[in-house]
């Protein structure tokens, strides 16, 4: 899970997208970096830890330029090591900057074929420094002597969507001639356009979030379709083209449900407004399942859980309260590496008011429940501050597979409905019950607020993934990688393509 930004002005745009990235800081906290163009030269500034750490007055001083990129990340491939920090950057052809995301289910196979067919280097085990390769490769193979245009950009995204499969949502800058963006055909991952109109002519931004584009004074023009490529040159003239033979919109469900800011707007759908409606659909089930008298009140665990639970109180016309206050300044427990960690995590985020527990029959919602850590933490808290019973509810159905799209939840093995009955996970959360979201009531919820949506990507709930590429198989090689050595992973790429790079084809 990452931010990115990308942004073509009249006036010096360092400012503009550090702004963007404190506004996405909570798609990514583990790296930040920056690259701007200035004449045919790039300046970049990259490294791990939050925007306001990474970047000093003199790293902006170094930014010039009136067009750039960034990037805030978070690690679902590759590592946590700040060489894989983002944008990255290859000199030929033109010179071109990168920020990714998403998640290329293809990866491995994609870094043989660089080094076999293309004969590009990777530096990194990262998948964007990949996504960047084929995408210089695709534009060396098009232009192939000629000046760049669009039209030849686009035919290099459209072999690039061909060879290409998972998530990603891209911006990228071409030395000299302009800013490029692209998602993928079946839209995983999100990505908008805003412009703002100037006195010198329209200002032009591409962010992860309507929430960056609004918070900067950009009108939210439209969402980029899936397969869709923008370029925008030097002069602020923007192309566009659909460059994939069959897009289809699967927008990432788990964004509603948890990753994007409640204010951002996704694919039509206002994100704050379905979880409105996860609440809704979440209390008719209570109400069926609990009787009158067995729930005194309602507590959200803070934030983004709150929309469902203000929304599930009034449904029941019981109590809303607030039992827990939250320390602002720890990151997202969801995305901190390690079970210990997290655990120690929840108690430092999170602090109990007692007297809104002692004595109750509490009713405890959060957005999901994905490793359950979190969870049991929190029934503990409310248990030792007088709760006489605890009812967990999730606003999200059970997350039972993995997220090869981008979501750092990987391995079977770390999901605690994996595997797991319902009344095994209560017994494992120590909670007195626990009540899950219907995989269709969520569903129903996003449709609801566009009714355009036919479709979303769901496969940690649901175990369809839509690139149709991800298979048992696929994920026993993926946790042995995940779980393995450097070397482990460069022997399972080879087994798995069974190809021997001592001779080409």
């Amino acid at each position: 899970m990452c931010g990115i930004v990308g942004v073509v002005s009249k006036n010096p745009v360092n400012q503009l997208i550090y702004d963007a990235l404190l506004l996405l800081q909570h798609r990514g906290q583990d790296a930040a970096g920056i690259a701007t163009n200035h004449g045919s030269k790039f300046a970049m500034h990259k490294a791990n830890g939050l925007v306001r750490d990474v970047f000093r007055t003199r790293n902006m001083r170094s930014l010039p330029g009136n067009i750039g990129i960034g990037q805030v990340r978070y690690p679902t491939a590759g590592s946590t090591s700040e060489e894989e920090a983002q944008p990255f950057y290859v000199n030929a052809p033109f010179g071109i900057v990168l920020a990714h995301n998403g998640n290329l289910t293809n990866a491995a196979e994609l870094k043989i074929e660089l080094f076999k067919k293309d004969f590009r280097h990777l530096n990194t085990d990262s998948d964007s420094e990949v996504l960047l390769n084929i995408l210089a490769y695709q534009i060396q193979e098009v232009v192939n002597g000629y000046s760049l245009d669009p039209a030849s950009l686009f035919r290099a995204v459209s072999i690039l969507h061909k060879r290409v499969r998972g998530s990603y949502a891209v911006v990228a800058q071409i030395a000299g001639f302009g800013l490029l963006a692209f998602r993928d055909p079946y839209g995983i991952r999100p990505l908008c356009l805003g412009i703002a109109q100037t006195d010198d002519g329209p200002e032009y931004m591409l962010a992860s979030e309507s929430v960056a584009l609004e918070g900067l004074g950009f009108k939210f023009e439209r969402d980029v379709t899936p397969g869709e490529a923008i370029f925008i040159d030097l002069d602020g003239k923007m192309y566009s083209q659909q460059c994939a033979e069959n897009p289809s919109l699967n927008p990432c469900a788990f964004e509603y449900v948890y990753l994007a800011r409640p204010d951002s707007i996704i694919d039509g759908a206002s994100v704050y407004l379905t979880r409105l409606k996860m609440g809704q659909y979440l209390a008719e089930k209570i109400r069926h399942q609990f009787g009158a008298g067995e729930i005194d009140v309602v507590m959200p665990i803070p934030d983004s859980s709150r929309p469902s639970a203000m929304e599930l109180a009034e449904s029941l016309n019981l109590d809303y309260r607030e039992g827990f206050i939250k320390n602002r300044y720890i990151g997202r427990t969801f995305m901190m590496p390690g079970q210990a960690i997290r655990k120690k995590s929840v108690r430092q985020k999170l602090n109990a008011i007692v007297s809104e527990f002692k004595g109750k029959n509490v009713l405890l919602v959060d957005d999901s429940i994905v490793r359950g850590t979190t969870s049991r933490e929190i029934v503990q808290m409310a248990r030792e501050s007088g709760a006489r019973r605890v009812i967990f509810a999730s606003a999200a159905p059970p997350v039972q597979f993995p997220n090869v799209y981008g979501i750092d939840m990987p391995t079977r093995s770390e999901l605690i409905a994996y595997g797991r009955t319902q009344d095994e996970i209560c017994r494992e959360i120590t909670a007195d019950a626990l009540v899950y979201q219907e995989v269709a009531d969520m569903k129903r919820a996003i449709f609801d607020v566009n009714s355009q949506l036919v479709s979303v990507e769901a496969s940690c709930f649901d175990g369809h993934y839509i690139t149709g590429d991800v298979s048992d198989d696929y994920l026993d090689r993926l946790e042995a990688a995940r779980n393995g050595t450097r070397s482990d992973k460069e022997d399972m790429v080879r087994s798995q393509l069974n190809l021997n790079l001592s001779h080409s084809d």
